[in-house]
């Protein structure tokens, strides 16, 4: 469905971007595994070595999405290599949850910074890579930006900010064929959720109608969906992927 497409996933080292990285590649696409330091480079060579082992073009780019500039060359090195870019997931994000009187400063503009800057940076270059072409924009939410969610405070607030940002420049760009959308992801078994003890993945289950986390897979079909055809009609819109937990 992404055949000769080209597309940057932030933050795709590991998790859910991992995931989309792969599944886009097997759909066809030509991949930029973005990554934001030394720490993931082992990883994130590691998923673009597997693209290249099976056929697949791929390359691993450094860039902190959080800085203006990196964000920037991102896009220029994808741009010069590939000749263009199709998609851009804005995946990158973090967590440093604690409740709002004991948050300090720092805790909460880290989150801002990667979650909801880093789209704002990235999509600002992307955007005016497609203006010519057209492309698909796919911004990793979460459930919590729209239901809150006690101790994340900063990542219920950057999550939300994203859906507002989604349906802006869903409005914005789509006269020149840029589509963007968001998925809410719920509870994903992903490396932040498996420090969790079985007891506190017991009660989580409890609140989903499905009675079971997601994994990174649901997630990368429905990117896989928002970045193809299928939904060549589908802007501005927030898919919730939490076996129904946010109903």
């Amino acid at each position: 469905m992404l055949k000769n497409q080209v597309a940057i996933i932030t933050g795709s080292a590991r998790g859910i971007g991992k995931e989309i990285a792969l599944m886009y590649y097997k759909q066809g696409a030509k991949i930029v595994v973005n990554y934001p330091g030394d720490f993931e480079k082992e990883a994130a060579e590691s998923v673009v070595e597997t693209i290249r082992s099976e056929g697949g073009e791929a390359m691993a780019v450094c860039a902190d999405v959080t800085n203006f500039k990196e964000a920037e060359e991102l896009i220029k090195t994808t741009v010069s290599t590939y000749g263009k870019i199709d998609i851009l997931v804005n995946n990158a994000g973090i967590t440093k949850d604690m409740l709002l009187t004991r948050m300090t400063e720092a805790e909460f503009d880290a989150v801002i910074n990667v979650n909801l800057k880093g789209v704002f940076n990235c999509t600002k270059f992307a955007v005016k890579a497609m203006l010519k072409t057209g492309g698909k924009i796919i911004n990793i939410s979460s459930i919590v930006g729209l239901s809150g969610n006690v101790g994340q405070c900063n990542y219920s607030a950057s999550k939300a900010g994203i859906i507002g940002f989604t349906k802006t420049i869903a409005k914005e760009y789509g006269s020149r064929n840029i589509r963007v959308n968001a998925i809410a992801p719920g509870f994903i078994q992903t490396d932040m959720t498996k420090v969790l003890k079985e007891s506190v993945k017991e009660e989580m289950n409890k609140q989903i109608p499905l009675k079971r986390l997601g994994n990174p897979e649901e997630i990368a079909k429905v990117a896989t969906f928002l970045a193809s055809d299928l939904a060549s009609y589908v802007t501005g819109e927030v898919i919730r992927v939490d076996g129904g937990m946010a109903m």
